[in-house]
């Protein structure tokens, strides 16, 4: 059984407004999107980015700017992250909204600490911390020093703002009633952007410049889905009209349909895709999807799926107890992760063989919106480090922002280990007494 969450994860952050989408804005900042919509209920709808920081004992989240979107809520969202500029695209009903996001670094000496923030002479700072009471009202001094000891080593530590400035905007979907843009991807290559919505038709863009390339009437409903190839040469696409569709950015290449035969004669539909590398093997790549059945399919159970996508075929498929709702793939391919839809459970798969390593019952109050691992491969700088071996963030529409995280797997229990070098230490001093060593 994988085992569940370590004692200090759990909430990192509450908003309050529900929570749509999420993604990593560098390799230490997170972006969260939402909103109430339109309706006067008195719900904001925007976006927010916090810090993301390990402080020696658990991961702690600073809010770092907060931007609100107006009457539109954001829905879903990508970003574009290199060395020169951050362009985030927002999906905004029909539309699809480019904003600009400006890093603004600067440094400061001294130590850096635990805690929420505070803004002195424009730079922000954490506050000091010097006592945490514990449950039964006495202070923990001692892990406290443990922490500040920690913190203590980052004499000059940059901070990052960040100013948001809005761009253009363009209408993606155009369904006759409601029109909605269901999902927004960037090529990983940077030069184009897909957009999905309630039409079925997949859009291909040029990026930034946000003209089209092609309309493909790829399907029949609503689009669920997308994402691009590791090598940004085809998008996948998933729709609630059954088909899961690799496409070939190059026109005169044909589509591949995913085809597979679901257990025991249920209708089953796909409801999320992920591209993944082969951990490295960078020029090769995975396909994982999730899959539930179809309206009242009584026990049926909701599934993980792999793909190899040159074939179009399945090659692993693992059984979930209920509905899945969300999927990630961290960036080095080596894991995956899973939400539900009616527990808010969260589970981190080994991508290769789909064993399942890490289970979090119960990780939100209502069904998971968006994963997203906490980065092992950047260029923008050093990713968030802990005790871990992996860390996925996970929002819901109960407004919270939580952290889930797998601790380094040993090969043997430590009782076992023990237990052999005691076993081989006898062994051999038996065998040297027999010889007259």
């Amino acid at each position: 059984m994988a085992p569940t969450r370590k004692p200090n994860d759990g909430l990192l952050a509450r908003v309050n407004f529900p929570l749509y989408a999420i993604e990593m804005l560098t390799s230490r900042h997170v972006l969260v999107a939402g909103g109430g919509g339109a309706s006067k209920t008195g719900v904001a709808n925007g976006f927010e980015i916090y810090e993301i920081y390990h402080n020696g004992e658990k991961y702690v989240a600073d809010e770092v700017i907060r931007h609100e979107t107006g009457p539109t809520v954001v829905m879903n969202c990508a970003i574009k992250n290199d060395e020169k500029r951050t362009l985030l695209v927002a999906g905004q009903e029909s539309h699809c909204q480019m904003y600009f996001v400006n890093p603004i670094i600067s440094s400061t000496d001294g130590e850096v600490c635990g805690g929420r923030t505070e803004t002195i002479d424009g730079v922000r700072k954490r506050k000091n911390i010097s006592y945490q009471p514990q449950a039964n009202g006495q202070i923990n001094q001692q892990a406290t020093e443990k922490k500040n000891n920690v913190e203590q080593k980052e004499h000059i530590r940059q901070q990052i703002h960040f100013e948001i400035k809005t761009g253009d905007s363009v209408q993606t979907d155009f369904t006759e009633s409601e029109p909605l843009q269901r999902v927004v991807r960037i090529s990983p290559n940077g030069r184009i952007m897909a957009t999905g919505g309630m039409d079925g038709h997949i859009r291909l863009w040029n990026f930034p410049k946000m003209t089209m390339i092609t309309d493909i009437p790829a399907h029949t409903k609503e689009i669920d889905d997308l994402d691009f190839s590791p090598d940004s040469k085809n998008v996948v696409s998933i729709a609630k009209d059954g088909l899961g569709v690799i496409w070939s950015i190059n026109p005169e290449k044909e589509s591949r349909k995913l085809s597979w035969n679901p257990p025991e004669g249920t209708r089953y539909l796909l409801k999320r895709c992920r591209y993944g590398i082969i951990e490295g093997q960078k020029d090769k790549h995975r396909l994982f999807s999730l899959a539930n059945p179809f309206a009242k399919s009584g026990k049926a159970k909701g599934l993980l799926q792999q793909w190899d996508p040159e074939q179009g075929r399945l090659t692993r498929v693992v059984e979930i107890d209920e509905s899945l709702a969300a999927l990630a793939v961290r960036d080095d391919g080596r894991f995956v992760a899973v939400g539900t839809m009616f527990s808010g459970s969260v589970s981190i798969y080994i991508a290769f063989s789909l064993q399942r390593v890490l289970h979090i019952p119960n990780a939100h109050a209502m069904f998971v919106t968006g994963l997203e691992f906490l980065p092992v491969t950047n260029f923008d700088g050093p990713s968030v480090t802990g005790d871990t071996e992996a860390a996925v963030l996970s929002i819901s529409v109960d407004n919270r922002v939580c952290v889930h995280s797998l601790q380094y797997r040993h090969s043997l229990p430590a009782w076992v280990a023990i237990f052999a070098i005691v076993a081989i230490l006898f062994i051999t001093f038996c065998f040297c007494s027999y010889i007259g060593l």
